[in-house]
């Protein structure tokens, strides 16, 4: 059996549902995690997800802001909450479907000023990391675990457009870089994009509003992420090869999120 998962940070659920279905029949994702959904649980379309086939919902909603949903073919059972982020928001939500973990994230993007001594935002998001990859530590690399969302974090020089202009700027400096390097490691994830698309190829997953022609400008990040833990590299590289992909075209639909989706396929 396959299992396509995919991440999108649909920025307002609300607003994306077309989009959302159209995503849908085209890519067939079994499980789909969203982020920054930006409505509380009871104002979430779940008609809508029905509708297009996914109709069993785990959501964490948060008036106005943030707010993540895992929507999937298959029925969603519990899984334990992590609590990482010390603000309280919406931003984690896990449960198992076909015996796998899926945890799905929106980490906060940090502010502006790379510091977490004048930034209070930058600072949360590095405690969100540090508490996340204590609690991974913790845990046996052999359980099926899948990490997706927007980790707001480009960890790789091919990662970005230009990683020297980039290396100062939040998304991308050193100490993040090496937050989400120790995240990694501590359950050795595999990054599946990655896997499927090596270095140095560029790889994007989001683009700013502020460029006409995303595609002419091309100054992108990858920002959204699919790590799976080594208890399910079998499933990942079932066919040899890591299925994987970012669907860049969906950033050219009409009144796109500034995220493109990514998918990932597991044999199970």
């Amino acid at each position: 059996m396959r299992l396509r998962l995919c991440t999108w940070n649909v920025n307002s659920v609300r607003l994306r549902v077309e989009q959302i279905a159209r995503l849908v029949d085209e890519q067939a994702p079994d499980v789909l995690c969203m982020q920054e959904i930006k409505c509380q649980e009871g104002e979430f379309p779940r008609e809508a997800f029905a509708a297009v086939g996914l109709p069993h919902l785990k959501i964490a909603g948060q008036k106005g802001w943030h707010g993540v949903a895992i929507a999937s073919r298959l029925p969603i059972e519990d899984a334990a909450p992590l609590d990482v982020c010390r603000e309280k928001h919406a931003r984690c939500v896990g449960g198992k479907i076909a015996g796998i973990e899926i945890q799905n994230f929106y980490i906060p993007a940090g502010g502006d000023i790379p510091d977490r001594e004048v930034n209070p935002k930058f600072d949360h998001k590095l405690d969100f990391f540090e508490k996340l990859t204590a609690d991974f530590a913790r845990r046996d690399p052999k359980a099926p675990l899948a990490v997706v969302g927007d980790l707001n974090v480009a960890p790789g020089e091919f990662d970005v457009w230009s990683h020297k202009q980039m290396s100062k700027i939040v998304s991308h400096t050193p100490v993040e870089l090496e937050a989400f390097a120790a995240l990694k490691a501590s359950l050795d994830f595999i990054d599946l994009p990655r896997e499927a698309v090596p270095e140095p190829e560029k790889l994007f997953s989001w683009w700013s509003y502020r460029a006409a022609d995303f595609r002419k400008s091309n100054r992108g990040l990858r920002l959204d992420h699919i790590l799976v833990t080594p208890g399910l590299r079998e499933a990942a590289f079932r066919t040899g090869a890591v299925s994987s992909r970012v669907h860049d075209n969906v950033r050219e639909w009409t009144r796109p999120s500034d995220h493109a989706p990514v998918t990932a396929d597991l044999a199970i």
